[in-house]
């Protein structure tokens, strides 16, 4: 199995993620349903982009695509200068845990485990120290706001508090690209704007942010947005 070497890429060998005439298309019977077309998306290192859509419009799959969740079909996907597009799922799943943080909707934190347990996961994977995966899980559960928080489990926790703790997993393991799924689709107006503060602090960090959503919120604070449209790019540009 491929290893692959963590150290953040220099400055220089930007941009993190390039897309390159990328189809997606699944067979149903003697049919093929073709989901993603001709996708072509350069996103470069401290971006912020918001991905928005209608229902059906592919952005799940763009998601899955980004995410190394899935093959495309045809076309190219580079990650971190890694032509990524035809890895075996073991290479891709070495991908995930060590260059993409996940933000999802639902939270997916484990209801067994703590705040700074669910933070350190991902590190457990990677092969951190219990010492240093502890650590470096109270720092982030400090930056994300809940210090005073650490021993709860999720049942304790406000949807928001959830978030958060998802916002510190994915941030666990220092990824090139932090890829959120409707991360304010379950939260109550006030805690999504604790959550979008939270992003635009991590933009300003200088960290590369990837949302897929249907907050038109989200599309303001993002530096830009790519909008799709029956599976093909209709708008990708930087607000003026």
């Amino acid at each position: 199995m491929q290893q692959f070497n963590k150290t953040p890429e220099s400055k220089a060998e930007k941009p993190i993620l390039v897309m390159k005439q990328l189809c997606k298309s699944y067979q149903l019977g003697t049919m093929e349903l073709q989901v993603l077309r001709n996708i072509d998306v350069t996103i470069n290192s401290g971006e912020y982009v918001a991905i928005m859509g209608p229902s059906g419009s592919g952005k799940s799959t763009l998601l899955n695509m980004i995410g190394c969740l899935d093959h495309p079909t045809s076309g190219e996907y580079w990650l971190g200068g890694r032509d990524v597009s035809l890895l075996n799922d073991d290479d891709l799943s070495l991908i995930r845990g060590a260059r993409i943080g996940f933000v999802f909707q639902s939270f997916n934190l484990i209801q067994q485990l703590n705040v700074v347990e669910n933070i350190e996961v991902p590190m457990y994977y990677q092969g951190l120290s219990e010492h240093e995966s502890a650590e470096r899980a109270k720092e982030l559960a400090e930056m994300v706001g809940l210090g005073d928080r650490i021993t709860h489990r999720p049942a304790e926790l406000s949807g928001g508090e959830q978030q958060r703790v998802a916002i510190a997993r994915a941030l666990a393991n220092e990824p090139l690209i932090i890829l959120a799924d409707e991360p304010t689709g379950n939260l109550d107006s006030e805690s999504g704007s604790g959550i979008l503060k939270i992003l635009t602090d991590l933009h300003k960090q200088g960290k590369t942010l990837v949302v897929v959503t249907h907050d038109e919120s989200i599309a303001r604070d993002a530096q830009r947005t790519i909008r799709l449209f029956d599976g093909r790019i209709k708008q990708n540009g930087e607000k003026n």
